[in-house]
C-alpha cells in the first residue's frame, strides 16, 4: 500500500524518510530477527516486543547497539498504568 487512513506506508524501515522514536513489532517471533536488524539499520531509538512476544538474542543485539529493548509489554496497557488514561 501507498497509504492507509491518510497516513503513508513504506516497504521497510529504511525507507521511511523520518527519524523512527520505536518500533513497535506485532510479528511472529519469528520475524523479530530480521525486523531488529532492520531497526538498528535505520537507527531507531527503541525496539518494543508487544505483548508475547520475547527474543533474547535479538534484544541483547540491539542493547548492544545502544537501542533501548521493551519485551512482552502492551503499549497501551503500559501508558495507562503509567498515566491513568485510556
Amino acid at each position: 500500500y501507498k497509504e492507509v487512513l491518510g497516513e503513508p506506508c513504506y516497504p521497510d524501515l529504511k525507507s521511511v524518510p523520518e527519524h523512527i522514536d520505536v518500533v513497535d513489532i506485532f510479528r511472529n517471533i519469528e520475524a523479530i530477527p530480521g525486523v531488529v536488524d532492520e531497526a538498528i539499520e535505520a537507527g531507531a531509538d527503541t525496539v518494543w516486543m508487544q505483548l508475547g512476544l520475547a527474543h533474547n538474542e535479538s534484544a541483547g543485539k540491539a542493547c548492544d547497539k545502544g537501542l533501548k529493548v521493551v519485551m512482552d509489554k502492551c503499549m497501551k496497557i503500559e501508558h495507562h498504568r503509567l498515566v491513568g488514561k485510556p
